[in-house]
């Protein structure tokens, strides 16, 4: 397994925070990141067995000095037990997501935002 990223990514989604009781079934069973998406599994306590299935099967303990790093479509699953906490980070090649520019359009593709919360203010008030 690598030890870090390659450069140039930029990190855009985070999944929040679990433990062995809050894991998605689907992170325990094989699954794989898109094409062009690496994967950044980071410990906060204890410790997370992780298996990578691909090119070589190989099994790892990822801890909190020992992040798991996982490459585009590389299948691998996690095995968590008692006592850990962890999140994934997200990443891919790209400048970072922007705000909107003053005509209100995103360089992620995203509508923009609505002004003054997530309702449109009434014209006739």
């Amino acid at each position: 397994m690598r030890s870090d990223l390659p450069g140039g990514l930029t990190a855009y989604k985070r999944t929040p925070t679990f433990d062995a009781e809050t894991v998605p079934a689907g992170l325990r069973a094989q699954h794989s990141t898109k094409a062009g998406v690496w994967a950044r599994v980071v410990v906060l306590e204890g410790s997370l067995p992780f298996r990578l299935l691909e090119p070589d099967e190989e099994m790892v303990v990822l801890t909190p000095e020992r992040p798991g790093i996982v490459a585009p479509t590389q299948l691998h699953r996690a095995e968590p037990g008692p006592g850990v906490r962890f999140y994934v980070e997200f990443h891919r090649a790209g400048p970072p997501l922007t705000p909107p520019d003053a005509a209100g359009s995103r360089s992620d593709g995203a509508p923009p935002p609505v002004a003054g919360g997530s309702r449109p203010r009434d014209p006739s008030r």
